[in-house]
C-alpha cells in the first residue's frame, strides 16, 4: 500500500539525527527528514527512569517502505533500541502528498 506515513524517531544529537535522515534520503527510503533539536525526553531504560536531552527526527515516506525502512534504521542508529513509530496521514495537500511519493522509491 502507498499510503504517505510520518514516523518519529528520537536521536542522542542532532547531528546523528541530521546523519540518519541524510541517508535516509539519499536511499530514497524518505521523502523528508525533519530535525528537532531540544527535547527533554523522560523513560524506563533497564529499570531505572531516565532524563535526557534528545532530538526528534520527523520523516516522511510510504508505509509501503517501511520494512526496508526499519531494517535501514537499525543499521544507521546508534542507540541498542531505537524508537521507530509509524503514524498515518489522515490527508494533506495534494502537491505535498504527490510531491513525496515522487521523491521516495519508486515501487518495485
Amino acid at each position: 500500500m502507498n499510503s504517505p506515513v510520518v514516523i518519529l524517531v528520537t536521536a542522542p544529537t542532532a547531528e546523528a539525527a541530521a546523519a540518519m535522515a541524510r541517508t535516509l534520503v539519499e536511499e530514497g527510503l524518505v521523502a523528508c527528514g525533519n530535525v528537532v533539536p531540544g527535547i527533554r525526553s523522560i523513560y524506563r531504560w533497564e529499570g531505572k527512569v531516565q532524563d535526557d536531552a534528545e532530538t526528534l527526527l520527523v520523516l516522511k515516506t510510504e508505509r509501503r517502505l517501511v520494512p526496508d525502512l526499519k531494517v535501514r534504521l537499525g543499521e544507521l542508529h546508534p542507540y541498542q533500541v531505537p524508537e521507530l513509530l509509524v503514524l498515518p496521514v489522515e490527508d494533506g495537500l495534494p502537491a505535498y502528498l504527490e510531491w513525496l511519493a515522487a521523491s521516495v522509491r519508486p515501487p518495485g
